[in-house]
């Protein structure tokens, strides 16, 4: 899966000469804690996060009312108080390494750049989003974690008898295990009974977790 697929297109944006309460404003109108900010130009120059607007919000136990803290808010621009030069990514650049570059970083998001243009944002909405069809998990089966031989045709020979039990794998995702001669599997089925799923499962390697979901 690409970035492409899963990214938010066409975002909302705010230009880097705007005020940080007309930031705010769009944020609380679009539903969103994250814009792209360009300049006249339309060129990508940084990024404003709803946490960056806190930073420069006075607290509750200010002595300022809140006509000083509009006044004052609305000369603080956009540009002031934005992340400079945001890592971008490309929407041909695979999920995965979207999602390592946010999380080594501690990210939320990251704009996504075809070329010089703008073309939208990845955001960890749109990675949980993600991570709920990878797992279908809106598709009620049954859910099992199993531990098997990290070895060629472990996978395949597990799939394989489960077909020929008319079982339909609707997810699978592997992870490493503890021991590294060992892989996890997580997988949904339907079209099988549990204690079926069970018996089939244990014959091919330990079953860490199964239920109904």
């Amino acid at each position: 899966m690409l970035v492409k697929d899963v990214m938010t297109k066409n975002s909302f944006t705010v230009d880097n000469k705007a005020s940080v309460l007309e930031a705010k404003d769009i944020m609380s109108k679009k539903n969103v804690n994250k814009l792209p900010v360009l300049n006249k130009a339309g060129q990508l120059v940084g990024i404003l996060t709803a946490n960056d607007l806190d930073r420069v919000t006075p607290s509750e136990a200010t002595t300022l009312d809140v006509y000083e803290m509009g006044y004052l808010l609305s000369k603080v621009t956009v540009e002031k108080v934005m992340t400079k030069k945001p890592i971008t990514v490309s929407p041909e650049e695979t999920v995965e390494e979207a999602a390592r570059i946010m999380a080594d970083n501690d990210f939320g998001c990251l704009p996504v750049m075809d070329g010089k243009k703008l073309v939208g944002i990845i955001t960890d909405s749109d990675l949980f989003k993600m991570f709920i069809e990878m797992f279908n998990a809106r598709t009620p089966g049954i859910r099992a974690v199993i531990t098997l031989k990290d070895e060629p045709g472990k996978l395949s020979e597990l799939s394989k008898i489960l077909g020929e039990a008319t079982a339909q794998i609707v997810s699978c995702v592997t992870t490493p295990a503890d021991n590294p001669a060992y892989r996890k599997v997580t997988m949904k089925v339907t079209g099988i009974t549990l204690p079926r799923f069970k018996e089939i499962a244990e014959a091919c390697g330990k079953i860490e977790d199964i239920r109904k979901v």
